[in-house]
């Protein structure tokens, strides 16, 4: 070794006045300065599928036009199976949900249908009605 440093070479590391920081606690130092925030959650939604909304014919539209009439002229109190689609807020497409309930009351002014759920229907995102 070189003669500069023979005085301190043997000598014992000093100790902090300071407690030692917990690794955890050091990290979150650098938190802040993440450059890569809400990377994953963008990763994570540009993932997420979303299906297309079919396109009904004519004669599906006429047909649940007449279900939905049968429904209401008949006061059917039985639950209906009913598969409808719910738009993606965020993105292009939607999902379809199928379920069965009663129907509570059909708007034809709002043209939807309000289920015992309270949950409203609009007429256009209607696929298919069973009873």
């Amino acid at each position: 070794m070189s003669k500069n440093y023979d005085d301190i070479v043997n000598m014992s590391r000093p100790e902090s006045k300071h407690p030692k920081m917990s690794l955890h606690d050091r990290a979150a130092q650098f938190s802040p300065f993440a450059a890569l925030t809400g990377y994953e959650d963008a990763i994570k939604e540009k993932q997420r599928l979303t299906q297309r909304k079919k396109e009904l014919t004519n004669e599906e539209k006429e047909e649940i036009s007449n279900k939905l009439g049968y429904i209401l002229d008949n006061k059917v109190i039985e639950p209906i199976k009913i598969c409808y689609f719910v738009p993606d807020p965020i993105k292009d497409g939607g999902k379809y949900i199928e379920l069965e309930q009663s129907i509570k009351k059909i708007d034809k002014y709002n043209r939807e249908i309000i289920l015992d759920s309270k949950l409203h229907i609009s007429f256009d995102n209607i696929i298919s009605i069973d009873f």
